[in-house]
């Protein structure tokens, strides 16, 4: 792939100002209070140089999904009080984005000083790559960085349509942005062997993909969490109430077939912790993988499971993980998860966690700090591991000299 255009490899102009797009889409609990912010202490790096440089900054990201322009609970107003204090500086916040305000705020910004828009996704314009939208977000910066990883797959306006009013000059990467792609592409192209996937989560649906192009790459697959059943119903198991994706056998079966082909051993539970229904009040019990019972389902992986999975990362060099290994967000389905987490943070291969339900189980398990890298974009970080070229991405490059 060529070259990214670098932030550092600007040449700032004096008092210039910057738009930087940023992914502060971070969790929230019902009262507004930031759960993890880790998405916010990312983006630090790109914002302090681009103030060291003389410059005021713009910022501008999304949150959430708005159905219809403004909702309160998905303002950004929470993310400038945690920038704030992270920053130790004042950030402004303007509860706008392309009207009248957010234009006066941007018009009288000094050299220095930082201001947050509100959620683009509050204007239609945004999830459309409206030219238009896109024009009015260019206007208030003379230069544009992208730090925003988690949207790169995505050709939103203030992603992909924004750059077209940019030249090579004058929009770059941003270094969180930098050494996400990085990662990704080494981890892919010169992993120490074995290479273990690990992959969990709901569905197969999401991760089908990235499972057909990783199988010739890697050396094991260990399979989790939901997805785990589409492929035992494909051996034939009964699988009770788990969650299935019927129209979804056949592809698993081949991804089962593929690896045999290819030497890859691939690893599915062998037990799991069983219950009627998805409830912290609901009874359950430990089954093997053959037996969970008619109307149950299986909501994670039982202590077996974990056993084999340990042994299958015992000797792995490089290991990358994406996806829980049951529903980690009720206590008593998400043991599982967590030991799984602790047998990949202490194991001494470069580990690499993928989505953000991954590194929240991380962040829960007390993990975070073993890990080698932690991405801040799930969907971005699959289409890479994919061999997707991410728009986002894709009108960063540097031009290929004749």
């Amino acid at each position: 792939m060529r070259e990214l255009l670098s932030v550092k490899d600007m040449n700032f102009t004096k008092d210039a100002k910057v738009f930087i797009r940023c992914d502060f889409n971070v969790p929230m609990d019902e009262y507004r209070n930031i759960t993890d912010d880790r998405r916010i202490r990312s983006a630090i790096a790109t914002i302090r140089y681009c103030l060291d440089e003389g410059c005021s900054v713009i910022l501008a990201s999304h949150l959430g999904r708005p159905k219809e322009g403004f909702e309160d609970k998905l303002s950004l107003e929470p993310v400038s009080k945690r920038l704030s204090r992270l920053l130790q500086r004042e950030v402004k916040f303007v509860k706008d984005v392309v009207g009248e305000q957010a234009s006066e705020a941007v018009d009288t910004l000094k050299a220095g000083e930082i201001l947050l828009l509100d959620n683009l996704r509050f204007e239609k314009g945004e999830t459309k790559n409206d030219a238009l939208f896109a024009k009015k977000l260019a206007s208030y910066g003379t230069y544009y960085v992208n730090d925003a990883f988690g949207v790169c797959h995505r050709a939103h306006a203030s992603v992909e349509a924004i750059t077209k009013f940019y030249d090579d000059e004058h929009k770059a990467a941003g270094f969180l942005l930098q050494k996400e792609i990085a990662f990704a592409q080494n981890l892919i192209k010169r992993p120490a062997r074995p290479f273990v996937a690990v992959v969990g989560g709901s569905k197969v649906s999401g991760k089908l993909q990235a499972l057909k192009n990783l199988l010739p790459k890697i050396d094991k697959l260990i399979i989790g969490g939901g997805m785990a059943f589409t492929f035992l119903k494909a051996l034939g198991y009964d699988i009770g109430n788990s969650l299935l994706e019927e129209n979804l056998i056949d592809d698993a079966l081949k991804i089962l077939n593929k690896g045999k082909e290819l030497g890859v051993k691939i690893y599915l539970p062998v037990d799991a912790i069983a219950a009627p229904t998805c409830s912290q009040d609901s009874v359950m019990k430990y089954v093997t993988a053959q037996e969970i019972p008619n109307g149950w389902m299986g909501l994670d992986i039982g202590p077996a499971t974990v056993v084999l999975f340990k042994e299958a990362i015992d000797d792995a060099q490089t290991i990358w993980w994406n996806g829980p290994m049951g529903v980690f967000e009720i206590d008593k389905f998400a043991r599982g998860s967590f030991r799984i987490s602790h047998a990949i943070a202490e194991s001494p291969a470069t580990t690499v966690v993928g989505g953000g339900d991954t590194a929240d189980v991380v962040e829960r398990a007390g993990d975070t700090d073993e890990i080698t890298f932690i991405s801040t974009g799930g969907g971005a970080s699959l289409e890479l591991i994919e061999g997707k070229e991410l728009p986002g991405v894709k009108v960063l490059l540097k031009k290929e000299e004749d």
